[in-house]
């Protein structure tokens, strides 16, 4: 009976191994802000190795946001280059994150964090990409963005 769990446990195991084999994300990482608030001159930088297949590729732009935020939605630089093309691409991304009453559309308790798409990209075998995003807001020091984050999804369709 000892050695049937022990064969039914890694099985078990073996499984969830496959599984998250075949997870589509590729890339998640974020960059901290400075705590006394994120200066318009700050430069976040992520460096995306490079991809072990060809394919379609979608990117999203992830944030982490105390209570302690002013305002009611955060508007973003994305420039982006992909090596060896050299292909540069700027996006501004809008981040609205209160519904239209005003109330915290993120997830969590006292820090929320929210999931913006950026931009689907058809990327090669070996490509990688650098990206850097700034903010583009009027006030020249913003508070209560903790951390900015980027994931990039492999697209299985």
């Amino acid at each position: 009976m000892h050695n049937k769990s022990l064969i039914l446990t890694g099985l078990f195991l073996a499984t969830i191994l496959l599984a998250a084999c075949h997870e589509p994300t590729v890339y998640f990482h974020f960059e901290h802000t400075p705590e006394n608030g994120w200066e318009k001159s700050d430069v976040l930088d992520f460096g995306i190795s490079p991809m072990t297949q060809e394919g379609a590729y979608q990117e999203e732009l992830a944030l982490r946001i105390s209570a302690g935020y002013p305002f009611m939605r955060l508007n973003l630089i994305v420039d982006q280059t992909i090596v060896p093309s050299g292909e540069v691409s700027r996006d501004t991304v809008d981040c609205k994150l209160t519904d239209e009453l005003g109330n915290i559309t993120g997830k969590g308790i006292g820090q929320y964090q929210y999931f913006f798409p950026i931009k689907p990209l058809h990327l090669q075998k070996g490509d990688s990409i650098h990206i850097s995003i700034r903010h583009n807001m009027r006030r020249e020091i913003l508070p209560g963005i903790t951390d900015v984050g980027i994931r990039v999804m492999k697209d299985e369709r």
